[in-house]
């Protein structure tokens, strides 16, 4: 895949997309894991060997190529603010948040920012998933297909162009 990812969340479906990144050939340091819950921090360094840091802070100053949102959507608004910095630049963000639209991020992260909203089911902690994806216009060629493999890696990925149409094709 070639670009650097920030993982936010090292939870159930965090980890199911990480254990597919792995599979799929991405250099563990490639990958740092931004999970605040000790125990779960332990676990996803232990079994993936990837940075792990318990505070965002901790992931340095580079920009990723992706910032990768897997956090609870009721966690969401005190864990996007710390993620602004790399709005509107190269980095593109693709979140997992279910219900959280590609409006909600603009709002959170700018009007420039680079938003891959995607609804993977759970069949893609198995590797065996369908997500479901929508991008907004600053998503560039590249970011969308440097999202679409980081999707491919838990299952098919579906594309569609209006995120109205998100919880009718995810039903």
């Amino acid at each position: 895949m070639g670009d650097t990812i920030l993982l936010a969340g090292g939870g159930k479906m965090g980890s199911a997309l990480l254990a597919g990144w792995m599979e799929r050939g991405v250099n563990a340091g490639d990958v740092t894991v931004v999970e605040p819950d000790q125990e779960t921090a332990k676990k996803v360094s232990e079994r993936f060997g990837v940075t792990v840091v318990t505070e965002p802070g901790g992931t340095g100053d580079a920009a990723p190529g992706a910032v990768v949102l897997a956090v609870k959507p009721q966690s969401m608004d005190a864990a996007i603010s710390v993620y602004t910095g790399f709005a509107g630049g190269e980095t593109v963000f693709l979140t997992i948040a279910a219900g959280k639209t590609i409006a909600y991020f603009e709002d959170h992260l700018g009007p420039g920012a680079a938003i891959v909203r995607a609804m993977p089911n759970m069949p893609a902690a198995v590797g065996r998933g369908i997500t479901v994806a929508s991008a907004n216009a600053n998503v560039g060629d590249g970011q969308l297909r440097l999202c679409d493999s980081l999707l491919r890696a838990v299952g098919v990925v579906a594309w569609i162009d209006d995120e109205g149409l998100m919880d009718a094709v995810t039903a």
